[in-house]
């Protein structure tokens, strides 16, 4: 996908993308605490921060934390939800060129970003400002998509009504973590997480991704309608799931 696609894609979703999307368990965070020795002293690089779901879980941990968000909209709702740590910094860059110092930080990470990254480039501009002990973490909360007859029914939905879903479902991106570490070696986790929605958090949700069609597409209307009816089929007590595996890989550069 073009560079230009991937940053822009969100612009018109920051709202909902904020309100809707699941963070990340914190037994992500404990992972990187046993296995990488991560403590409060280590400074991260955060490369497409967005909104800052994941760089807020940093920055409480006590982490200084540069936010690289090449995307404006959603670089300045981040300034705006984490304007109170006083270790937040917000840099404006891609991933593959984030203007920090050489070998200024103990840690980049990148949660749910890394599929949209040049993976060459990028790979350089890591090695570039990591110091020499650092570590790389590429992190994705992958919806599950047939564990139960809600699931089903609104993948299906997706791959009937979404643009461009096919391409960027996550089966197809966290393929590509090896190029990533390669030639060095890397750990995998992964750890389970659900959301629970009404009708009007799904249709948030569903609305928060690049892919769903928004008001003005022909796909929308038809779209939120088939929508409800799959809500008013499966809803237990006004509620549905979203279930995901958090998956979480982490290694060394060189």
């Amino acid at each position: 996908m073009p560079a230009s696609n991937a940053t822009s894609r969100f612009s018109d979703r920051v709202e909902n993308y904020i309100r809707y999307r699941p963070g990340y368990p914190t037994e992500a965070l404990e992972a990187l605490k046993s296995e990488c020795g991560l403590t409060a002293s280590h400074v991260i690089a955060d490369i497409a921060s967005g909104t800052g779901i994941w760089t807020r879980m940093l920055l409480e941990n006590g982490n200084r934390v540069f936010a690289v968000e090449p995307n404006a909209d959603m670089r300045l709702a981040g300034e705006r939800l984490l304007a109170n740590f006083r270790n937040f910094v917000s840099i404006s860059g891609p991933a593959e060129s984030t203007t920090l110092d050489d070998q200024s930080v103990d840690f980049v990470t990148a949660a749910q970003a890394a599929h949209w990254f040049d993976r060459r480039r990028a790979r350089a501009e890591f090695v570039r400002i990591l110091k020499p002990s650092g570590w790389l973490v590429l992190l994705w909360n992958e919806r599950l998509i047939d564990t139960t007859p809600f699931l089903r029914e609104y993948e299906q939905l997706l791959l009937t009504y979404g643009t461009d879903y096919e391409d960027v479902r996550h089966e197809r991106t966290t393929d590509a973590v090896n190029e990533f570490f390669d030639p060095m070696p890397f750990r995998q986790r992964t750890f389970s997480m659900r959301q629970e929605f009404d009708y009007q958090g799904l249709e948030g949700r569903l609305l928060s991704s690049s892919y769903a069609p928004g008001p003005g597409h022909p796909k929308h209307e038809p779209m939120l309608k088939e929508l409800r009816r799959i809500y008013r089929e499966f809803a237990v007590d006004g509620s549905v799931s979203l279930d995901y595996l958090t998956r979480i890989y982490f290694g060394k550069l060189k």
